[in-house]
């Protein structure tokens, strides 16, 4: 996971998101798949796109 790709879509998802980037300690997930943590939920899938399809579902607008 990179965080100059993932934020983007991100942030393209939800304009208004507070993005926060920061250890979780989740020691070993994050070096082998691609997470978000968003409004409590660790959300994991094996590729950045998959993760996005993954959170959409829990954005609240």
């Amino acid at each position: 996971m990179r965080l100059k790709t993932i934020i983007p879509k991100l942030q393209k998802l939800d304009p208004a998101a507070d993005i926060k980037i920061g250890c979780k300690s989740y020691c070993g997930p994050c070096g082998k798949r691609a997470f978000v943590f968003i409004n409590g939920r660790y959300i994991a899938a094996p590729t950045e796109d998959e993760v996005i399809e993954k959170v959409k579902p829990y954005i609240k607008k």
